[in-house]
């Protein structure tokens, strides 16, 4: 396939602080500004963003370290795989301090200006029956979804690895989980590693969801066991991009980077994957 031509606005591309878990913020923040990012997907965990089940914090002072280099945080992340928290938590306790987390994360966002929030259906136990879990699952989705709602933004969710979940793991369960929840406050978004995993394309997700339905990608290259800067992995992003030029997305490309091997020097990983993006930038 031939090289895509320029379409993508700057702003569309999303830096995210993920594999920058030993590093400040700060850092994380300057490297943006220096590579010519505009948008962040705040991923919220320690060290950068302090949310729990008790609150959120130090939201004046998130704030002002973007505007401070120009940036703006367009979609907040909140840490949930690695973290207790999950979106199909099972025990009372569990599911009480989850929800919780969640609509903290919400608050949160609505004060940092994002649009949206990214979640994922999280997973039910492995030794419960699948339909139950993902019962609860829609439940606690639904209740997150309309507490979006009220608060101005809407919940994007990606499926995600067969070692990740035993929920949302294909475009067919993102399209039933949606189906079923039925809140316009709740909308797909495409993780192209969980995409590639599956053997799905995104031609396979625009099918699913229709041109316009979706706004938001979490877009990096990948193999199965990543995800990947671009160029590092097994995608094609020439056409890539060009799938999205045919199907008019103008939504947030998110660059969800968590393969270790990048933790020593995100700064250069970012700087790499950024200059695969140039080319198809049209400002």
């Amino acid at each position: 396939m031939s090289e895509s031509k320029p379409t993508l606005r700057r702003e569309q591309i999303a830096g995210m602080n993920i594999h920058y878990i030993m590093w400040s913020l700060d850092y994380f923040l300057d490297v943006q500004q220096r590579l010519g990012f505009e948008s962040i997907e705040l991923w919220c965990a320690e060290p950068h963003v302090t949310l729990d089940h008790t609150g959120y914090f130090e939201a004046e002072v998130l704030a002002k370290k973007a505007a401070d280099r120009g940036l703006r945080y367009r979609t907040l992340c909140p840490e949930n795989v690695v973290y207790p928290w999950q979106y199909c938590a099972r025990k009372p306790l569990h599911e009480q301090r989850s929800l919780a987390y969640f609509k903290h994360g919400i608050e949160l966002a609505e004060v940092l200006g994002c649009d949206r929030m990214s979640v994922n259906s999280g997973w039910g136990d492995w030794d419960e029956d699948r339909e139950e879990a993902w019962k609860r699952s829609r439940e606690h989705l639904s209740i997150l979804a309309e507490y979006a709602g009220e608060h101005g933004l809407v919940l994007t969710m990606e499926s995600l690895r067969p070692e990740e979940s035993n929920l949302v793991t294909t475009v067919s369960d993102a399209k039933r989980m949606i189906d079923e929840v039925a809140s316009p406050y709740l909308q797909p978004m495409v993780d192209t590693t969980a995409m590639g995993v599956a053997g799905e394309t995104l031609e396979d997700w625009f099918a699913a969801f229709g041109d316009g339905a979706i706004h938001e990608m979490h877009f990096i290259d990948g193999d199965p066991y990543g995800h990947l800067v671009w160029g590092d992995g097994k995608h094609d992003m020439d056409a890539f991009v060009a799938t999205l030029n045919a199907h008019g997305f103008d939504g947030m490309l998110g660059q969800e980077i968590t393969d270790g091997r990048y933790y020593d020097d995100p700064a250069a990983a970012d700087t790499k994957n950024m200059a695969a993006f140039e080319k198809y930038l049209i400002d």
